[in-house]
């Protein structure tokens, strides 16, 4: 019987964040293996629509050894250049990975490390690093269960573009920043769109002469860590601001779509007999959007007057339109919906992971990555350390910080060394 093969360090996921943790692991000449389910950094090509741009601007991408190398620092990479940008990084890195393979379960062994269970057989392990992220499992309400057959249901991971959805108006649930977007692009092809609106934030794209990310990264706000955050670890749980790079990037303005023809309600609550029924505090949404965005602004403009930057005179953000009702029903057949597209994020699922790291909302506890469970680190998950900490600005400074503590526990087993011998 052949031996179960060994590893020192086992990563499971081969996104930018697994990737990332691979090249120090590189670095450090540390043995390990990368599982991905599917292909490396394969999200990019497959779970994104086809107009899909970075809402960041490129000068932000910063993999480690491999930062944005393209001709548009101050752009938006579209889907294809983001694929290309993740495929040069890869090639880069030449992680010994193993792909199409689905790691199963993951537990401590006895005599210490430990072993991994996958879809092409049993390894072990003395380190396991989690580079899966944080969206797992698309979200769609048991609610969708009651919806008519002939409404045409897809999440937004699955969503490409107008023309792949029936003929008719189409709903889209969720106003975080894939609602907001893919709701633009069905607006911009044309489609009577019916966006029902969550409590998400949204934030200028130009403020003042600069990008508000300029102005942002001069504060210091992308260097902020979760301990210093006003929130604390309550930043996790945030919506991300809704904004958009598509076309050299502009603001996202929902008022102003409603004035173009889209149709705006409150949060999505329940369907029956043909109708549904949502929440009556899309006024109260918008307005919160619209405080966060002036707040934002008026950051900046304290920051300005503080430094003595030159910049264009300040401007506050008046609405642009204001419901003249709160409609709380939508009545499918009569409004002529044949399609939803669900936007409501992902959850969770670290089933696999059978060691004592989650609180009880089953979120894993760690700092910067670093659980308690000794010989257990997470990477990519969003605020892991700072806001870029899911994304290309600063994943790659938290894998190396990763892989820095991997690297002092690894040489801490190790036997010391026979000098008589």
């Amino acid at each position: 019987m052949s031996a179960i093969p060994h590893h020192s360090v086992v990563v499971v996921g081969g996104g930018q964040a697994g990737l990332s943790v691979s090249y120090w692991l590189k670095q450090r000449k540390i043995d390990h293996l990368v599982f991905e389910a599917k292909t490396a950094a394969h999200v990019w090509e497959t779970r994104r629509w086809d107009n899909f741009c970075l809402v960041t601007p490129n000068w932000q991408c910063d993999l480690p050894g491999h930062p944005y190398d393209g001709p548009d620092p101050d752009g938006f990479m579209v889907k294809d250049e983001i694929v290309a940008y993740v495929r040069r990084f890869v090639e880069k890195v030449d992680p010994p990975i193993r792909e199409g393979v689905s790691v199963t379960r993951v537990a401590r062994r006895p005599e210490g490390g430990f072993s991994v269970a996958t879809s092409a057989g049993d390894v072990t392990a003395d380190e396991i690093v989690v580079a899966s992220g944080g969206y797992h499992t698309p979200i769609i309400p048991r609610m969708a269960e009651k919806l008519p057959k002939a409404i045409a249901q897809i999440h937004s991971e699955q969503y490409r573009n107008a023309g792949q959805l029936p003929e008719g108006a189409v709903l889209v649930v969720g106003s975080g920043q894939s609602g907001a977007q893919i709701a633009e692009d069905l607006h911009l092809a044309g489609r009577k769109v019916h966006l029902a609106v969550g409590p998400a934030p949204r934030c200028a794209r130009f403020y003042r002469g600069r990008d508000v990310v300029t102005w942002l990264a001069d504060m210091g706000y992308y260097e902020m860590t979760v301990e210093k955050h006003p929130l604390r670890e309550g930043v996790r749980d945030n919506t991300n601001h809704y904004v958009t790079g598509r076309d050299g990037g502009r603001d996202i303005d929902l008022r102003r779509f409603a004035n173009e023809g889209m149709e705006l309600y409150g949060v999505l609550e329940d369907y029956d007999d043909g109708v549904l029924r949502f929440r009556e505090n899309l006024a109260e949404s918008l307005d919160f959007a619209d405080r966060t965005y002036n707040g934002i602004n008026a950051a900046i403009d304290r920051h300005i007057a503080e430094t003595g930057v030159e910049a264009p005179p300040p401007s506050v953000y008046e609405p642009v339109w204001t419901p003249p009702a709160e409609r709380g029903t939508l009545d499918l057949a009569a409004s002529g919906v044949a399609s939803l597209v669900w936007c409501i994020g992902f959850a969770p699922d670290f089933r696999w992971l059978d060691v004592p790291v989650f609180n009880g909302a089953g979120r894993p506890v760690h700092k910067r990555g670093v659980t308690e469970a000794e010989g257990v680190s997470f990477i990519g998950l969003p605020w892991l350390n700072t806001w870029g900490s899911g994304r290309f600005g600063a994943v790659g400074r938290d894998a190396e910080h990763v892989v820095a503590v991997i690297a002092d526990r690894l040489a801490r087993r190790l036997p010391p060394l026979d000098l008589a011998g």
